[in-house]
């Protein structure tokens, strides 16, 4: 098949919600949810904090493998612990996955953004990735969480006025918290409806 991310939906210079498999030199494996950038067709980035072991696994082996995929209970599952040892495939993916792709590590460089709110700006690494195959089992767009932040804001506002003053406090707070994180990696249209949220708030009186 053809090494083209934009056939799962993958815009270059955009994140996306994904889970990335790995396994270590003993051959257990690894799941893990992790932001994903598509930096071209067949490229990516990602940045990953020490202490991992996803980290740990992608700088002792070079490679790792990205899942597409909607499935909320996968998110939860290799978040809050790993996945079952049976819902690995020998290649490193994910059982029954919609899509995935093969990466080969091209540079792991240490990396610090200032604007990150996480603290330990030096203790996390970016890693560029050339695509080496891909692999489209069902129809899926790669999610961007950006679109998420819009649904939940318009839902917040749609409650706006049917709640007290520290509710409203608190959702103005998680406003500029979607704001940030739309501005940084949502598309062009989501960017706009933030926009358009934001003036509707701020007829109301409240600064955001």
């Amino acid at each position: 098949m053809q090494i083209d991310l934009s056939l799962i939906g993958m815009e270059k210079g955009k994140q996306y919600e994904t889970i990335i498999t790995t396994h270590n030199s003993e051959g257990v494996q690894n799941a893990a949810p992790i932001g994903v950038i598509c930096s071209g067709p067949d490229k990516v980035v990602c940045r990953i904090f020490k202490g991992s072991h996803t980290l740990d696994n992608i700088c002792s082996q070079r490679e790792f493998v990205v899942n597409i995929t909607h499935n909320s209970e996968l998110f939860y599952k290799s978040t809050l612990g790993n996945l079952p040892e049976d819902q690995f495939i020998s290649d490193d993916s994910i059982k029954g996955i919609q899509a995935y792709f093969k990466c080969e590590v091209t540079s792991l460089k240490q990396a610090v953004k200032r604007s990150d709110p996480i603290k330990k700006k030096d203790e996390a690494i970016v890693i560029k990735a050339d695509v080496v195959e891909l692999n489209i089992n069902s129809d899926v767009k790669a999610f961007n969480r950006g679109f998420g932040h819009v649904i939940e804001s318009l839902s917040n506002y749609s409650r706006f006025d049917l709640v007290d003053d520290a509710k409203k406090q608190s959702y103005i707070e998680s406003f500029r918290e979607a704001k940030r994180v739309v501005r940084k990696i949502g598309y062009r249209e989501d960017i706009k409806a933030m926009k358009a949220i934001e003036e509707k708030i701020k007829e109301k009186g409240y600064d955001v």
